[in-house]
């Protein structure tokens, strides 16, 4: 949900703009009964049968003008008169207003397709909340969409929200920042919220919001600035995502390591193979190259097991993944490595196998 945009979010707008003729529908009501029931209390203190009042207050509130049931010929029956007239037509003209406006607005949801999206999202359970529908959000939303997990957009711009809608997503418009919308999009179900607003301050709020919300959902929130991290996590989120730092990491890799950088998800695998203490590195077998003409198996125990090879990318194009102990290196072959620890060492672990050299060749990264 960037927050480029100006103007209210549609649905809560909606829902603001249709409470207000239901609550002036429900005190006109109200209004026009009370004033039945004394108007026809009055008749009857005047001595008129029950019947007669009461039919005589429901001519006069809806100006139907058959005539008088008895005679107002005392001073009491025409001020009485009066009032109801004055007071029973007012009431009765705001409350055809109302009507107006409820059926008006009746019909603006439908055409919208207000209710129907409230229905489907009524119906989601274990979903994902994606607040904002930008670059990543709209990432996001593909990724749920091939995984096909259930999840909802909120974007508060009209038009990025009718783009997601064109795309087949279940949008809704509304700013997630407010507990009211982040409850119509039915956080208390919601099995993982994500904001990836470009706005910190914002999804600082909508972490606290959701968190008290809805204790026990996953929360992922988005980061631009350094300090910002830390305030994300205090406010309630479970994993903080800075893509400012995740892109300089890939061009760092990409500039220092041009071999490796081809990886497309090489960060992803560095990370997890972290976890266990290794690392991944992609060399090339250079003529001089110690390695140039071994095997995989003679080449992984010359390295005493500190590193073993897990794929081969020939110059002629073929890959070989999870190469045997038996398939040669040639010269031009790029090998990718998984090594033990950072690749900080990986030259001292390269230097490792240098020995014994043949012919005068080294192995180069």
């Amino acid at each position: 949900m960037e927050r480029d945009g100006d103007g209210s979010a549609l649905t809560q707008g909606a829902n603001s703009v249709l409470g207000s003729p239901l609550r002036l529908l429900t005190g006109t009501l109200i209004y026009v009964l009370a004033v039945y029931v004394v108007a026809t209390c009055g008749f009857v203190y005047a001595g008129w049968p029950f019947g007669d009042a009461a039919y005589m207050v429901l001519l006069t509130v809806f100006s139907v003008g058959y005539g008088e049931i008895r005679p107002v010929d005392t001073l009491f029956l025409r001020w009485w008169t009066s009032a109801t007239i004055m007071l029973g037509c007012t009431g009765m003209i705001v409350l055809t207003g109302a009507l107006v406006q409820v059926f008006t607005l009746f019909q603006f949801r439908r055409l919208l397709g207000l209710d129907k999206m409230m229905t489907e999202i009524e119906k989601l359970d274990g979903h994902v909340i994606i607040c904002g529908y930008g670059r990543i959000g709209v990432q996001l939303a593909k990724a749920m969409t091939e995984a096909k997990r259930p999840f909802l957009i909120l974007e508060r711009d009209h038009t990025k929200a009718e783009d997601a809608k064109a795309q087949g997503f279940l949008c809704m418009v509304g700013e997630a920042t407010h507990e009211e919308t982040l409850k119509a999009a039915g956080i208390a179900r919601a099995k993982v919220l994500a904001s990836v607003l470009p706005d910190d301050a914002a999804n600082v709020f909508i972490t606290l919001s959701a968190r008290n919300l809805n204790p026990g959902i996953e929360i992922i929130a988005r980061g631009e600035a350094p300090t910002t991290e830390n305030k994300l996590f205090h406010a309630g989120a479970d994993k903080v995502v800075m893509p400012t730092h995740i892109g300089a990491e890939r061009i760092v890799e990409m500039i220092l390591y041009p071999a490796t950088g081809q990886l497309e998800d090489i960060g992803t695998v560095r990370r997890n193979l972290h976890d266990f203490g290794l690392d991944i590195e992609m060399v090339e077998m250079g003529s001089d190259s110690a390695l140039t003409g071994e095997t995989v198996g003679e080449a992984e125990r010359r390295g005493n097991g500190a590193f073993f090879v897990v794929q081969i990318d020939r110059l002629n194009g073929q890959s070989i993944q999870h190469p045997g102990e038996d398939v040669t290196l040639e010269q031009g072959d790029k090998v990718m490595l998984v090594v033990r620890g950072s690749r900080l060492s990986a030259g001292a672990v390269f230097s490792a196998v240098k020995a014994p050299v043949r012919h005068g060749r080294t192995f180069v990264g």
